[in-house]
């Protein structure tokens, strides 16, 4: 069983920044793939970033490249997701996944987090 637990949200000024922060545990996490899903309201939700613990295959979606980086502290099972540039349309609840596929499809996460609400006010 793998539990993940989503940090750092809150309000934010459009071309600002935030830091999120999940803290995985659970028997065997470091086997797993590590993400970032994000669900607007009224849209289904989407993946937004995903690589291994040790920072290889990293993909990004379109929407984020350049501006979102995903990191990883294997001593302390954590993932951060830091934000910049903020965008009015990146507001959502972002949740942490991990998978033992790296197909990044809603489908295939085997463990979400419970998310954390970004707003970004324009």
């Amino acid at each position: 069983q793998v539990q993940l637990v989503e940090s750092g949200g809150g309000l934010v000024q459009a071309g600002g920044s935030l830091r999120l922060s999940c803290a995985a545990s659970g028997r065997l996490i470091s086997t797993y793939l590590m993400g970032w899903f994000r669900q607007a309201p009224g849209k289904e939700r989407e993946f937004v970033v995903g690589g291994s613990w040790r920072g290889g295959s990293t993909v990004y979606a379109d929407s984020v490249k350049g501006r979102f980086t995903i990191s990883t502290d294997n001593a302390k099972s954590t993932v951060w997701l830091q934000m910049n540039s903020l965008k009015p349309e990146d507001t959502a609840v972002y949740y942490c996944a991990a998978t033992r596929r790296g197909t990044w499809s809603l489908e295939d996460v085997d463990y979400w987090g419970q998310g954390t609400q970004v707003t970004v006010s324009s």
